[in-house]
């Protein structure tokens, strides 16, 4: 029987209807949390509604939302807050990826990501602060990547973009150092997700990194212990976050030596 470390804790996660976020829903609801799920795919919301209700947990309550629309955003925010009196724990998770090198790169790709990635991200974490702040807590949970610590060939606009979700989320850390209101980042390598599906449409990655590639479980476990523990990072595989850390220290060393690894995409 699952801890139920979040009862009647209000948590919304974006980009709920895979991966990640299907699979935090689903732990968080067995948690005892009430989760509020967010993403474009009414009928994949509804499908893992059902699966939350027949493990006897709290009803989910779903919204069909693209973050990468503002209005729809602020909408949908507001029909929130008339069904719960606060939101707890937002997990911003909706985000995408296109993997090409940046010479033969559509830049409306790019905008999209950053649309999605980092302006989605924020959009959403803007309308649940205040709340928070004046409540005295709270947790933004912002999942950004370990390609937002070191860019490799054929990511930049996809690394640029989660260069931008960990330069906010410091940021906004520091600034609510006293409100109680707690900033997490989880940075991930590659997981076994439909990412890859537009990322890396090719399957060429994949298959070079497939040994390496974590799941979705062991993500989602290792969030809820840094929610509950109220780390500032959560850095995934631990081989990965070594590789940064040496980055961080001699990064023309890195970009010398690991040239070979960088280039699996």
């Amino acid at each position: 029987m699952p801890s139920k470390n979040f009862k009647n804790k209000n948590v919304v996660i974006t980009g709920a209807s895979s991966g990640i976020g299907e699979r935090l829903a689903k732990d968080m609801a067995a948690s005892g949390a009430r989760v509020i799920l967010l993403a474009r795919s009414t009928e994949k919301l509804e499908k893992i509604k059902t699966e939350i209700m027949n493990q006897d947990c709290l009803e989910p309550y779903l919204y069909t939302l693209d973050v990468s629309e503002p209005t729809q955003i602020e909408v949908v925010f507001k029909e929130i807050f008339t069904k719960v009196k606060g939101v707890d724990i937002l997990i911003n998770n909706a985000g995408f990826g296109k993997f090409d090198h940046f010479i033969e790169a559509d830049m409306e790709d790019i905008e999209a990501m950053f649309q999605v990635n980092v302006l989605g991200l924020m959009n959403c974490t803007k309308l649940v602060l205040p709340e928070m702040v004046k409540n005295g807590s709270g947790q933004i949970i912002n999942i950004a990547s370990q390609a937002g610590k070191i860019g490799t060939p054929k990511s930049s606009g996809y690394s640029a973009s989660k260069h931008a979700v960990l330069g906010f989320s410091n940021s906004l850390r520091m600034e609510l150092l006293k409100t109680g209101v707690h900033v997490m980042t989880v940075n991930p390598g590659p997981i076994r997700t439909n990412f890859f599906n537009i990322a890396d449409e090719s399957g060429s990655y994949v298959k070079n990194v497939e040994k390496f590639m974590l799941t979705p479980e062991k993500v989602s476990q290792e969030i809820i212990k840094g929610i509950l523990r109220k780390k500032r990072e959560v850095n995934l595989p631990r081989f990965m976050n070594l590789g940064s850390k040496i980055y961080q220290a001699a990064p023309g060393v890195v970009e010398k030596i690991g040239g070979r690894f960088f280039e699996m995409k």
